[in-house]
C-alpha cells in the first residue's frame, strides 16, 4: 500500500505591502538602507520618498510591495532638517565631504540674520555642482568629478522658516523647514556668499517629511535584527480622507470599479469596513470614486 502523504495547507505570509520609516545612520547611502530592507523582508519592490546624502542622518520614508504605487500621493511637505553650517570655509561640494576652495573671515551675527531673511520664502536656488541634476543627459556630479564645470540653472524652491537659530563660534545651528527639491547645502553655500564670507554644510539630520517624523522611525539595527515591523499601507496616507466602504462596494473596488462618492476631496483612501485595511487610492470622477491604486488582487 503506497504511503499516504499529508499535505499541509499553505500558510499565507504576512503582507509586505506597507510603510517603513527608517532613521538612516551616517556613512551609508539611502540605497544601502533600501538593500537592507529588501534582505530583511524578502521584498524587492521598495521605493523611497526622497534620499539623503551619505553623511546625513534621519528620516527615510520607504514604501514596500504594492504600496510603492502610492508614492506619487505621499504628502512630503514640509521637510524639516536640523542643520549645522560651518562659517568661514566653502567647499566644492558645499558640504563637509568636499575640498575647501575658499576661506574668509566668518561673518558677524547681523550679517547672518540678514542672510537668513534673504534665504526665506520663494527662492531661485542654483543646485550644487555635485548634485543629481541632469544637464544634456549628464549628471552634474559625474561632470564635476570629470573636471567639467556645468552651468546649472537656478530652480524655484521654497524655504518656509529658519527656527531655533543659535551660534557656537563659527558653527551656526538651525532647524530649517523647506519644500521638496531644496538643497540645504546650497543654503549653506549661499549664506556664506551673501554675508561676504564663505560657508558649507557641516551636518544634516532630517527630522520630518510631511506628516512623518523621525521619532516614529525604526533603526537599521532593528531592520537587521528582524524586530522592525512594516506599518499598514493606510498609514502612508494620513492627510488624505479615509472613506469606509462596505462589503459589496469593497469587492467592486478590488476589481477597479467605481463606487459612489461623497465629499469634495480630489482623492480618497478607500478602507474596507470589515478589516480596516486600505483597499485602494481613488480619484474623484464626477459623483464616483474611481480606484487608481488597488492594494490587492481579488482572491
Amino acid at each position: 500500500m503506497p504511503a499516504i502523504r499529508l499535505l499541509r495547507p499553505k500558510m499565507r505570509q504576512p503582507t509586505t505591502d506597507g510603510l517603513l520609516l527608517v532613521d538612516k545612520p551616517a556613512g551609508m547611502t539611502s540605497h544601502d538602507v533600501v538593500l537592507a530592507a529588501r534582505r530583511a523582508f524578502g521584498e524587492s519592490r521598495i521605493g523611497h520618498a526622497g534620499t539623503l546624502d551619505p553623511f546625513a542622518t534621519g528620516l527615510l520614508v520607504l514604501l514596500l510591495g504594492r504600496a510603492t504605487r502610492l508614492l506619487p500621493y505621499l504628502d512630503g511637505v514640509p521637510k524639516e532638517y536640523e542643520a549645522e553650517i560651518v562659517l568661514g570655509r566653502e567647499t566644492d561640494t558645499d558640504d563637509l565631504e568636499g575640498t575647501v576652495v575658499r576661506t574668509a573671515p566668518p561673518p558677524d551675527d547681523v550679517a547672518v540674520a540678514e542672510a537668513i531673511a534673504t534665504l526665506t520664502g520663494a527662492l531661485e536656488q542654483v543646485p550644487p555642482i555635485y548634485s543629481a541634476k541632469r544637464i544634456g543627459g549628464q549628471r552634474a556630479y559625474d561632470a564635476a568629478r570629470a573636471g567639467v564645470a556645468l552651468e546649472l540653472a537656478p530652480v524655484p524652491v521654497e524655504v518656509f522658516a529658519w527656527r531655533n537659530v543659535s551660534r557656537d563660534g563659527d558653527v551656526l545651528h538651525a532647524v530649517i523647514e523647506c519644500g521638496g527639491g531644496t538643497y540645504v547645502r546650497a543654503l549653506a553655500r549661499d549664506m556664506g556668499r551673501l554675508t561676504g564670507s564663505a560657508a558649507h554644510l557641516g551636518a544634516l539630520r532630517r527630522v520630518r517629511s510631511g506628516p512623518f517624523r523621525v521619532g516614529d522611525a525604526v533603526t537599521l539595527d532593528d531592520i537587521r535584527a528582524g524586530s522592525a515591523a512594516i506599518r499598514p499601507a493606510l498609514d502612508a496616507l494620513p492627510t488624505i480622507p479615509h472613506v469606509t466602504v462596505e462589503a459589496v462596494e469593497a469587492e467592486r473596488v478590488l476589481r477597479g470599479i467605481a463606487v459612489p462618492r461623497s465629499g469634495d476631496a480630489p482623492h480618497a483612501a478607500l478602507v474596507d469596513a470589515r478589516s480596516g485595511t486600505l483597499l485602494a487610492l481613488a480619484e474623484a470622477a464626477d459623483d464616483h470614486w474611481q480606484p487608481r491604486v488597488v492594494m490587492r488582487k481579488v482572491d
